[in-house]
């Protein structure tokens, strides 16, 4: 029997396949958005012509699929989804547009703001008002609301958002809301604030109940499709779906609550991270960057548990877009392999953050596109050999990614490798600030860190990243060319349950905070229920408390034992948490001064089988070595070694300059650089670190 594991990006569709012993292989395609089956079904072709097996035979045998996609990140920020209403309480109905207030920069007057998620012509205000303890101020008027669901169906709207002030304290206003829409508006799919994000703040919660809301109607018919599609092709097994939090989800529960498939494609990559530093015996702080043909994607794994965020803005912070929901905490920039590069007014050369994405691609593709890439780089400077780009089953067209560089290298009076080089140092530094953005504002020193690259460009400029900022260590693994689908294989079925309560520590009301967590767990509990009946036996619980110190405007998030929730009385371990957390980020102890505690979250994973991390080694092959030759920016052309990576025995010495092609990345080893093939079958790369 197999699993699947696939992640849909704006480029290729990749997929990673398990069979009984933990044998991995990777499929690759250009993803198709016309019709995103298209590029599945040709990914998971590719795979199983590796195992010598039909597409039909490979589905029959699988156990379990994992789907990840960037669609639904792509529908909001390219605000292609449903026509959507939100219904706010009388009085509040710019929660959108004013966001959480401020700017990145004070002192930028002209700062660009993008318009709200939802138009303020589609905010509709409903007389009613709770307060914050839950009683009613003002009384739901069901006339008014009436009033307005028939206008919303005179006016052609696909879906509806709910989100009144203080629902969370009590929802029953919004619940009887929801009853009216499937009274007046019947098939109209709908989301309540108070049902899908109970949290104290209102911009994140409204925002996200938009969010889910104009989903709905574009991620259920994705998801019926591509079931009904998978089902014809011979799929019998069971479909899970990659969500924002890190782990997967039944289809039926994403269907319900659409949100969690934003950025669930990245969210894959850093259990694929901690899956292969383990398999090297390595416990630093791990880096995970996923360079694809679209963004480069950055998350971190502090003490081996994943950084989780709630500030995970779809755009610019504070001016696009916030997802309001807890999600793996990833960064993400235009640089990736399709990232176009020009020349601005100033006569500076830049790259990103426009795409050239999969149609028409980069120049070398030969679809059309005339721009010169990051790719395109690659191949003027002799690292992508253009008959072996994926393991020789995509030609690429040299001649037209030189006519495209020329562009670029003609407007800077430069050599077209010059110009490459200078596109690919562009790049590396867009990357660098990411990855500074993660760790270093997170109190992490990048050279104590391990990168885990992956991504089909991750090796074109990776390790002269790590280089430049003095990393400790980086790990290439064989499944880097698809490494947020190779996390698939690693997830676990996990879900987060929220509340608010408001406790301080110098008065701290135990019992409404048990009380809470009490619904939190009886809420686990049905959901652990429902899976125990389909066999899952093993479940992992994290808690987690955002805090603050009194007159603080902004929380941290901390994690708290589990077993704390039985009694919620030892006030002493919470402030030193808090305190510790708060130590890290900005070196100032302030153990003993009043901390208030707001938002509390449960995390709750059904544990799945996962493939042991070994690779075969090649049996019986000869070194296939050939020499090419490259362009470096120190040192210019120079005759370089290029191995195929499928030859390579294990514990092999790698010393730079080489190229080695695998077959869904090339990995670029500049002169002086050394590492080795390591027995898991992860290139492995020592730079020393801070300390070296």
């Amino acid at each position: 029997m197999y699993r699947i594991s696939v992640d849909t990006g704006g480029t290729f569709t990749d997929v990673v396949v398990t069979d009984e012993q933990g044998r991995l292989t990777v499929g690759k395609s250009l993803t198709t958005p016309e019709r995103s089956f298209t590029g599945l079904s040709n990914s998971i072709t590719n795979a199983a012509d590796q195992l010598g097996i039909t597409l039909s035979d490979l589905l029959a045998q699988t156990r379990v699929l994992v789907y990840g996609t960037t669609r639904a990140t792509n529908a909001i920020v390219e605000r292609k989804t449903a026509k959507t209403a939100l219904l706010v309480t009388e009085g509040f109905p710019d929660v959108l547009v004013f966001r959480k207030g401020g700017k990145l920069n004070a002192l930028e007057i002209n700062a660009k703001v993008e318009p709200p998620y939802i138009p303020r012509a589609l905010t509709f205000e409903i007389p009613e008002r709770m307060n914050a303890e839950g009683g009613v101020e003002t009384a739901l008027d069901e006339a008014a609301a009436r009033a307005t669901l028939e206008k919303l169906g005179r006016i052609g709207i696909e879906a509806v958002a709910v989100a009144f002030l203080w629902s969370i304290s009590n929802p029953a206003h919004e619940q009887r809301l929801g009853e009216l829409i499937e009274e007046i508006l019947p098939g109209v799919p709908y989301t309540l604030s108070s049902a899908l994000n109970p949290t104290i703040r209102e911009y994140p919660r409204s925002s996200a109940t938009a969010i889910d809301a104009s989903l709905k109607p574009l991620m259920q018919r994705h998801l019926r499709d591509l079931k009904a599609d998978l089902a014809e092709a011979g799929f019998g097994g069971e479909l899970l779906i990659s969500a924002s939090s890190g782990g997967v989800l039944h289809i039926d529960d994403v269907v319900q609550k659409p949100i969690y498939m934003a950025k669930s494609g990245p969210a894959m990559a850093p259990l694929a991270g901690i899956a292969y530093t383990k398999s090297e015996a390595m416990d630093d702080d791990v880096i995970i960057v996923d360079t694809g043909g679209t963004t480069f994607d950055v998350s971190l794994i502090r003490d081996g548990a994943i950084k989780y965020s709630r500030e995970t803005w779809l755009g610019t912070p504070m001016a696009s877009t916030m997802l309001g929901m807890a999600t793996v905490d990833i960064r993400s920039v235009g640089a990736g392999g399709g990232s176009i590069a020009w020349v601005d007014a100033g006569g500076m050369l830049r790259v990103g953050p426009q795409s050239a994405g999969s149609v028409p691609g980069p120049a070398c593709y030969g679809k059309g596109g005339t721009l010169p890439t990051v790719t395109d780089a690659a191949v003027v400077l002799g690292y992508i050999d253009p008959d072996r780009f994926l393991g020789g089953r995509m030609k690429l067209d040299k001649p037209a990614a030189e006519a495209a560089m020329q562009k670029v290298a003609t407007q800077l009076g430069k050599s077209i490798w010059d110009t490459a080089a200078a596109i690919l140092q562009i790049s590396s530094e867009i990357m660098i600030k990411a990855i500074e953005d993660i760790t270093t504002n997170d109190g992490v020193n990048p050279g104590d860190s391990t990168i885990v690259a992956g991504g089909g460009a991750a090796g074109l400029n990776l390790l002269s990243i790590a280089r430049s900022m003095k990393v400790k260590n980086v790990i290439i693994p064989k499944t880097a060319g698809a490494i947020s689908a190779a996390g698939g294989q690693f997830s676990d079925i996990a879900t987060d349950f929220s509340t608010s309560c408001y406790a301080a520590s110098n008065a701290f009301d135990s019992a409404g905070v048990k009380e809470a967590l009490n619904d939190l767990l009886a809420k686990s509990s049905e959901f652990e229920t429902a899976l125990r009946a389909k066999g899952v036996d093993t479940f992992r619980h994290q808690l987690f408390v955002e805090a603050r110190y009194a007159r603080q405007q902004w929380e941290l998030e901390v994690e708290l034992p589990v077993d704390w929730a039985q009694g919620c009385d030892d006030i002493d371990l919470l402030e030193t948490k808090f305190a510790e957390q708060y130590e890290r980020l900005y070196h100032v102890n302030r153990k003993g001064t009043v901390m208030e505690a707001i938002n509390w979250r449960l995390r709750v994973a059904a544990v799945l089988p996962s493939p042991q991390v070994t690779w075969p080694a090649p049996e019986g092959q000869v070194l296939d070595s050939r020499e090419n030759e490259a362009f470096f920016r120190e040192g210019g052309h120079t005759k370089t070694p290029v191995i195929n990576g499928t030859t390579i025995p294990l514990g092999y010495k790698i010393a730079g300059p080489m190229i080695i092609e695998e077959p869904t990345t090339t990995i670029v080893v500049e002169p002086g650089m050394t590492g080795h093939l390591s027995a898991q079958g992860n290139y492995v790369f020592e730079f020393g670190g801070s300390h070296g």
